[in-house]
């Protein structure tokens, strides 16, 4: 891997390529369910364009980013409702 990044995915250290983003990032550390519904429902990327939300992760404790519109960056912390 060329230019790998590093960062944590609920605590748990992950290396992607360079451009990746941190919805994929988490997709890669087997993390299926990205944050729940007002109902309780598991909900994880749809559009993968940030139009549907269903992706919002916190990154570096800053809740609600959608993570497929945020590159990931070195030693970024991200939390998912895991």
């Amino acid at each position: 891997m060329i230019n790998p990044i590093d960062l944590s995915v609920n605590g748990v250290p992950i290396a992607v390529p360079a451009g990746t983003m941190v919805s994929t990032a988490v997709a890669l550390a087997g993390v299926t369910r990205f944050r729940r519904s007002v109902t309780g429902e598991a909900r994880a990327p749809l559009c993968g364009m940030g139009i549907c939300f269903e992706c919002r992760v916190s990154i570096n404790g800053r809740e609600h980013c959608r993570s497929c519109q945020v590159p990931c960056e070195n030693g970024m912390e991200v939390a998912a409702d895991a």
